[in-house]
């Protein structure tokens, strides 16, 4: 209906007729009934957006499917490292995990969505993240000796440990949007999936910047199992005896699990500190008056508790090679990328009348060096906590002597690694400056192509590239990779020579004896920014196991 306002203006003949010309205005007044103020306020309050027990369960096992995830990254990096192919594995695994749990859980919801099935489904996931807790580290020590090409290696470990659990969590979604359907209408399944995105946000936030640099990966298990018999708690009906009862048997089995993982890694154990920093995991252990440390699995540092001035690893040595191959024997400024257990630093600071700066990215490995390797900062020794490369690229100091050491066996920050990183290195070298890489890898075969391909690179840019393996077996091993700005190449006569007649503080001849030139490079590629496949390369000597070759107690 509309009200029409109309005035009579006059009359008109036409035809002998009288007609009226009625003149409407346009005024229009839509009759609307008129709803009372108490009832738009309750309508207001019901379209307000509301989070239900299941939209918070389903927040909850967003935060548990992501934080898992990265989790899974730190359980497997002591046995598989954590290059690509690792976490390709572990993304793809994740994944494929919950995109079957979403299919199945969305043809199961249809027919039999209920508050309690989903809490036995969290429940169920729960119960996978104890078998994690407590199998986790022997399975995959057990697994480490499968026969399988080490880049799918992984994929295996995962997909049995954190298969089931993800498939189960995948479950929650689509049981929550039945169940919000059947309460309420439209939006649902757009708000349950948008929940459990932002639960995997807070669950990779709050797992990488909160609980890895706090807590141990056990510890971290523990949390996200109580978080899942939360959740299955929070869904649970309160007539449903038996959820309730599988909640109260789920936290016996966390907490055992938690217990019987603690103890584990405890008893009879040489382990001296342990902890998840933001980068690795990193753990000190003695062992027979020598404290080593430990980065994800692979030693990077040693000290001799009755001889500190001492080299536990053979490699640390052939740090003082280029002291032989410089003009000067003498060196006054030395750059260290990598700090492990600081014995390089300490020793140079020591032996020579050097200031040394060491680049160390991650914080706890200082922190660490400083409370369990004796290591010292002064006027000598600076200790500067970021990246390697943006050290270089900010500082205007040169050094005499830059060593590069944070490459290890099964990966290598492949912004070190390149023809570009190298020219920036140089920019900071003196005159008659030297860069030593400490390289880990075979040193022929299939096995030495990531060594092949960073002295094919060095070669780029310095004019003559040195290779000094610490082993005569054809292992993985420390090789030394040292570069210098002259043409002239050092022959190994000259270097003996020199060995016997500087007084470097150290004894050399075995180092020496190890020299090596004009490394066939073959079809190594030169690493660059745009392409640095260090990953793959490393992954050529995949099954040879990496020994770090211990010092003669008197070659120093």
């Amino acid at each position: 209906m509309r009200l029409v306002c109309y005035s009579r203006l006059g009359e008109q003949k036409r035809d002998g007729l009288h007609s009226r010309i009625r003149v409407e205005l346009g005024i229009v007044f839509p009759l609307v009934p008129v709803r009372p103020r108490v009832t738009q306020d309750r309508q207001a309050a019901d379209s307000a957006p509301t989070i239900s027990r299941t939209g918070i369960a389903v927040f909850i096992a967003g935060v548990a499917s992501m934080g898992l995830e990265i989790l899974a990254g730190r359980l497997l990096a002591p046995t598989f490292g954590s290059g690509i192919y690792v976490w390709g594995s572990i993304i793809g695994v994740f994944l494929a995990a919950l995109s079957l749990g979403y299919w199945i859980g969305g043809v199961r919801a249809a027919v039999e969505a209920s508050r309690s099935a989903m809490a036995s489904v969290l429940l169920g996931a729960a119960m996978g993240v104890a078998v994690v807790i407590v199998l986790g580290e022997p399975f995959l020590d057990a697994m480490a000796g499968l026969p399988v090409p080490q880049r799918y290696a992984p994929v295996i470990p995962i997909t049995a440990l954190f298969g089931p659990p993800t498939v189960l969590i995948g479950f929650v979604s689509p049981y929550a949007a039945e169940l919000d359907r059947a309460e309420s209408t439209g939006t649902a399944s757009g708000r349950v999936y948008a929940l459990g995105t932002v639960g995997s946000i807070v669950g990779a936030f709050g797992t990488t910047f909160v609980l890895i640099p706090s807590v141990d990966v056990t510890t971290i298990g523990l949390a996200f199992g109580l978080m899942l018999v939360g959740a299955a708690a929070t869904v649970t009906p309160r007539s449903d005896t038996r959820n309730w009862g599988g909640a109260v048997l789920v936290l016996a089995l966390l907490v055992g699990a938690f217990t019987l993982a603690t103890v584990g890694t405890t008893v009879g154990d040489s382990t001296v500190y342990q902890t998840q920093t933001a980068y690795q995991d990193l753990r000190v252990a003695d062992d027979n008056g020598i404290r080593t440390l430990y980065l994800d699995g692979s030693p990077h540092g040693a000290l001799d508790k009755d001889r500190p001035d001492r080299y536990v690893f053979e490699y640390s040595r052939y740090f003082h090679l280029p002291l032989l191959l410089r003009d000067d024997p003498e060196v006054d400024r030395v750059l260290f990328i990598g700090g492990g257990g600081f014995s390089g630093p300490k020793r140079f600071v020591e032996e020579y009348n050097a200031t040394v700066d060491v680049v160390e990215i991650d914080p706890e490995v200082v922190r660490v060096a400083k409370e369990y390797f004796d290591v010292e900062e002064s006027d000598r020794l600076r200790v500067h906590t970021m990246d390697g490369r943006v050290y270089l690229d900010q500082t205007n100091r040169t050094y005499d002597l830059i060593v590069v050491d944070a490459y290890r066996s099964d990966r290598a920050p492949h912004h070190l690694t390149t023809v570009e990183f190298m020219r920036l290195a140089r920019t900071h070298l003196t005159d008659d400056g030297v860069v030593l890489a400490n390289v880990i890898s075979a040193r022929s075969g299939v096995g030495s192509a990531f060594y092949r391909a960073e002295y094919r690179t060095m070669n780029q840019v310095f004019p003559t590239v040195y290779s000094f393996p610490t082993a005569d077996r054809n292992s993985r091993q420390n090789i030394e990779l040292i570069a210098t700005q002259t043409a002239t190449r050092v022959t190994r006569a000259e270097l003996e020579r020199r060995q016997r007649e500087r007084d470097v503080g150290i004894e050399l001849a075995e180092p020496v004896s190890q020299y090596r030139s004009n490394v066939p490079v073959g079809d190594a590629p030169i690493l660059r920014d745009d392409y640095a496949p260090v990953d793959r390369l490393l992954r050529s000597q995949a099954g040879e196991r990496y020994v770090v070759e211990r010092a003669n107690d008197t070659t120093d």
